[in-house]
């Protein structure tokens, strides 16, 4: 792994829990890490640590195979050869873009230092902006000067904190795809802080998701949705909810017995025993809900958010239990209506009983 991250522990003096908790990962060299949670969660604090800006209690973190934190050891943030790209950009307003991008290679001879100005220009798509300031940019073409100017001294690796969070949905979005084909055509390797999941899922290669402090999962964007490791990242991540169910087995198959009815031939089921009594909660996903006039269970439309090509309801069944459903926007229905749902589950996802 180019960076790994070990045990590691940040803790503020006199503060009641650490800031980052026994926090383990590792990265390969030109793969793009992400750290998604909740505001406070300690996903900026570990970016700060790995960047040298935040004491390690104890841990330790490895860069390139060598060890830049632990509490024995503490290499300063100008040796760790680390570019960060702040969520203000940071850029100079009194500089033109090909001063701020070459302002951390000024040792070079001017003409290398020039060369490279427009080579990591034109690797943003901002080729020929030498010349312009900071405040006749648009947000998102500062942001990529921003960029420019971390990959300018070749970095060993890239730290990237909230770097769209003043843009808007859209360009966010965008400019996350764009991101990422400028990383991987520099062939950085990157860590990257968001709380937007649409923002993780479009640049990340593997995403790690924290809560107070703890991981509770490193894994590619794919697997946190269909197969979170706790019940944290199965509530953040996607739209679903949890179900009381009963796993039991009938004829030598695994049946599940939810609120929504039996679930059968999944391709992935925990054994009954896995539980008490095989009482448990399973997840159900938005998608897992398909809207179905014929089918037997029938639930009340209490919320609906349109969301283009389609809703995604709020439904209430008639035990009170409450399901999410993507539905194509053409099914408009009213608030209070009961229409038909079936699940549609290919594997179950369970929890212990709440």
């Amino acid at each position: 792994m180019y960076l790994e991250v070990r045990q590691l522990q940040v803790r503020y003096p006199g503060a009641a829990q650490a800031a980052v908790a026994d926090v383990s990962l590792g990265l390969r060299a030109g793969d793009i890490g992400v750290l998604i949670g909740p505001s406070g969660c300690g996903k900026t604090t570990l970016l700060r640590a790995v960047a040298g800006l935040e004491p390690v209690s104890s841990g330790e973190i490895r860069l390139a195979g060598q060890v830049v934190g632990s509490a024995d050891t503490q290499t300063p943030p100008e040796a760790r050869r680390i570019g960060m790209v702040f969520q203000d950009y940071a850029l100079f307003p009194h500089l033109d873009v090909g001063r701020n991008v070459g302002f951390g290679i000024h040792q070079l001879p001017r003409a290398e230092r020039e060369a490279r100005v427009r080579e990591v220009l034109a690797l943003v798509g901002l080729q020929g902006s030498e010349a312009r300031y900071p405040h006749e940019l648009s947000g998102g073409q500062q942001q990529r000067v921003a960029l420019a100017r971390a990959l300018a001294p070749r970095p060993q690796l890239l730290l990237l904190d909230e770097p769209f969070s003043n843009l808007d949905v859209e360009l966010r979005e965008r400019l996350a795809h764009e991101v990422r084909n400028i990383l991987k055509a520099a062939q950085a390797t990157a860590l990257f802080v968001t709380h937007d999941q649409l923002e993780a899922f479009a640049i990340g290669d593997t995403i790690g998701v924290m809560h107070e402090g703890r991981l509770h999962q490193w894994d590619e964007a794919y697997t946190l949705y269909h197969r979170p490791a706790t019940r944290f990242v199965a509530d953040f991540i996607g739209h679903g909810v949890f179900a009381p169910a009963t796993l039991k087995e009938r004829e030598g198959q695994l049946v599940v017995q939810t609120p929504l009815g039996e679930l059968r031939d999944m391709a992935e089921c925990p054994l009954p025993t896995a539980f008490c009594n095989g009482e448990c909660d399973v997840l159900l996903r938005a998608d897992d809900i398909v809207h179905d006039d014929n089918a037997p269970v029938k639930a009340e439309i209490i919320r609906k958010a349109f969301r283009g090509s389609e809703f995604l309801y709020t439904l209430r069944l008639a035990g009170g239990q409450t399901v999410l459903a993507h539905v194509p926007s053409h099914h408009d229905h009213k608030l209070g209506e009961w229409i038909g749902i079936r699940p549609e589950v290919d594997h179950v996802v369970t929890f212990e009983r709440r």
